[in-house]
């Protein structure tokens, strides 16, 4: 059984209509230092629910409006701060394009850019962010 997390957020696999997908690379790098290339995430604020919070993030670090279409799946890991290892768990939902432009993305994010979903799956550095574009990806061909 997976840890209670002591940190949740939210995010999102955005698509658009050519089958695209926004990442990103954040400007906070990895314990070793390394560029990050991730979905658009982050943590819930008081008072909002995932759905509420994965729509802002996504506008804030992605740039984009979009709505939501389905709830992907939680990714659940652990990372370490100050010593100590935190257990982490981010709720991600598939989302239909809306509008707005990638180039309007906060100052947390270095670059935002849209790929197609299945050259997401070798961008994206963490597994449990691949396990969610590919379930996107499944979503799509059955119909979505």
């Amino acid at each position: 059984m997976a840890p209670k997390a002591d940190e949740i957020s939210a995010g999102g696999v955005v698509v658009d209509d050519e089958g695209r997908t926004i990442v990103i690379i954040p400007t906070r790098r990895a314990a070793s230092g390394a560029k990050v290339t991730a979905l658009p995430k982050g943590h819930i604020d008081p008072g909002e629910d995932a759905e509420t919070a994965a729509l802002r993030e996504v506008r804030e670090e992605a740039g984009v409006d979009a709505e939501i279409i389905e709830k992907l799946g939680d990714v659940r890991y652990w990372y370490q701060r100050s010593g100590r290892s935190i257990p982490k768990q981010v709720s991600f939902f598939m989302m239909r394009y809306v509008g707005g432009n990638t180039d309007d993305h906060d100052d947390e994010v270095e670059i935002a850019r849209w790929v197609p979903l299945e050259e997401a799956l070798g961008l994206l550095t963490f597994q449990g962010e691949r396990d969610m574009v590919r379930a996107a990806i499944d979503r799509r061909a059955a119909g979505q």
